[in-house]
């Protein structure tokens, strides 16, 4: 059999004003999970619409398309386009859950919540030549035993985080703007691999980093520790994505940076208590966001912080507050979103009923635009809120004001060029993507994640491709002393050029300070960008605010991408 899966791209990355980084972030997990209960002798085919180009004059046997909200309509265009020809079109994913009806009028088949049991019975059923038009998983959910991920039809080459990894599905937790109790309904709403085999499939991936995108890799803390333990040694670097209790409770964020956590992304959302006790988001009310942030800091472990404006006691002055507190706690790299009411959870089912809603183009709902008639602001002061917000938060003062907000000078350093090398390099990243050489910074990622050492000392293993060493970056041979004072007199030639004195205070410590590796990109995670990307046809879906929405047959989180987390997905411009 000749099947063929797609990824479609969202609408506006087929826009000339798209970033094309936050697309080239991670492969889709989803649909190479569900290949991988594919026969032998069957004949795959994997694309990425976002990545590379999508021919469609081609006729296979089966068509599999992971739909999330803001490419529905691509999707159902591309099924339509496969259905006239006669091709078995099947469809899942986070929308298709939420409106299956309509997804049913694009489809043969569709598939509603996760994948892992009903998209190997579809096999069978198409192969005698009975396949059903709906297919629900409800209970007997599990992922211990699925076949190891399809990484064999990955184009690593592609993506800056080929080593993306799903060990989980969905969340404990039963936040109102969440897809996720709607895409687990009838069954279970989170479950984990068996330690043994997420270890192996570790094992699997080449280099040292790693992206969980785990909607909540601390939620099962039996499993996570195990997993963190059987990490210790093995030299990985990896981020993920967890709730602001997680990391507060007992051991387990300093187990997770033994293993060699150094990034996470923190769903903060919002200060109000009122917010949060009307979202259902419990697990941060009266939590200290502050301890979070330094206890984080302390470890060495960079933020991504999630936060969510347009919620009913949100004002004018929401924004200003918000990009403040996070620019004084040290917040690494930001992702901000605007509410958004995705169908199929409670936010929407709450806003409808109050006549709310303004707009059902799902092209609009990627947590960027507004979509609904928010309590206290109009729809033009929340965008514009919104915008002034992520114009702030990497304004290059604010990035300096946050990385002041660090002890340590190496740490301050580290951050300044993490978050800078997100938000202020684009036209290098749109060349390094272009010209198909994500790989040569995968290197560079390891090397801005690598752990703070000791005065001198020198992270083991750090070796940069031959282009960044004749950049002037660090290569064999140049020691932490050496590049800590490159970086501290870049730093202060920075500060001359910008006027601000602020910047040169950074490289203040000496020119040993930054030894922590080759510290002049960094990445954030995504999720909450529409970009993180899991397992069959749905992990879960964090929504707006949670790791980017992984859902299987479901590509970047409809948020942002992911998310983020992976979402995990990834919303906003995170």
């Amino acid at each position: 059999m000749k099947v063929k899966m797609i990824l479609p791209a969202l609408t506006e990355a087929k826009s000339p004003f798209w970033r094309p980084i936050k697309y080239s972030l991670f492969p889709p997990l989803g649909l190479a999970t569900l290949a991988a209960f594919l026969d032998p002798d069957d004949e795959v085919e994997l694309i990425d619409d976002h990545v590379e180009p999508l021919r469609t004059d081609d006729a296979p046997d089966l068509v599999v398309i992971q739909v999330y909200i803001t490419n529905a309509y691509r999707a159902y265009a591309l099924a339509d386009l496969y259905r006239a020809r006669g091709v078995h079109v099947a469809l899942g994913g986070l929308h298709v859950t939420s409106l299956p009806d309509e997804a049913a009028a694009h489809a043969d088949t569709i598939f509603i919540g996760p994948g892992e049991q009903t998209f190997p019975q579809f096999l069978s059923d198409l192969r005698a030549g009975q396949p059903r038009a709906r297919y629900s998983s409800t209970g007997g959910r599990t992922i211990h035993g699925i076949p190891p991920v399809r990484r064999d039809l990955i184009k690593r080459n592609r993506y800056l985080v080929p080593n993306s990894i799903v060990v989980t599905r969905g969340c404990p937790q039963h936040c109102d703007f969440c897809y996720k109790d709607a895409f687990f309904a009838g069954g279970r709403s989170f479950y984990a691999q068996r330690v043994d085999e997420a270890l192996a499939e570790i094992e699997r991936l080449p280099g040292r980093h790693l992206y969980f995108l785990d909607d909540h890799l601390l939620g099962d803390r039996r499993f996570a520790a195990a997993l963190f333990d059987g990490m210790r040694g093995m030299g990985r670097l990896f981020q993920g994505a967890a709730t602001v209790d997680s990391v507060l409770r007992g051991d387990l964020i300093e187990r997770a940076a033994e293993a060699g956590l150094r990034s996470l992304f923190v769903g903060f959302e919002t200060f109000s208590p009122n917010n949060l006790a009307a979202s259902n988001k419990k697990q941060n009310l009266a939590r200290d966001y502050a301890e979070v942030t330094r206890r984080l800091s302390d470890l060495g472990v960079m933020i991504n912080g999630s936060f969510v404006f347009g919620m009913d006691d949100d004002d004018e002055h929401v924004f200003d507050r918000t990009v403040d507190w996070a620019v004084r706690h040290g917040v690494t790299t930001a992702t901000f979103h605007i509410q958004t009411p995705y169908p199929g959870t409670r936010l929407y089912q709450q806003l409808a009923s109050e006549g709310r809603i303004t707009s059902h183009d799902w092209d609009r709902y990627d947590t960027r635009h507004v979509v609904f008639e928010p309590r206290k602001l109009t729809p033009a002061q929340l965008k514009s809120g919104y915008d002034r917000a992520y114009r702030d938060f990497y304004s290059w003062s604010n990035i300096a004001r946050g990385a002041l907000s660090h002890d340590a000078a190496k740490h301050r350093t580290k951050h300044f060029f993490y978050s800078a090398g997100w938000k202020k390099f684009e036209p290098l990243w749109d060349l390094v993507i272009k010209s198909r050489r994500l790989a040569m910074m995968t290197p560079m990622l390891e090397a801005v994640l690598s752990k703070v050492t000791e005065r001198g000392a020198r992270p083991p293993n750090l070796q940069l491709p031959r282009d960044a060493r004749a950049g002037g970056q660090a290569g064999e041979g140049q020691d932490a002393r050496t590049l800590g004072g490159h970086a501290d007199r870049q730093l202060a030639i920075l500060a001359e050029r910008r006027g601000h004195q602020d910047l040169a205070l950074l490289g203040a410590g000496g020119e040993a300070d930054l030894g922590g590796g080759a510290d002049l990109f960094g990445d954030q995670q995504q999720r909450g960008d529409r970009d993180a990307r899991a397992p069959a046809l749905g992990g879960a879906g964090a929504g707006v605010g949670g790791q980017a929405a992984v859902d299987g047959l479901a590509g970047p989180a409809d948020r942002d991408p992911v998310e983020l987390q992976l979402h995990h997905h990834v919303a906003g411009e995170g």
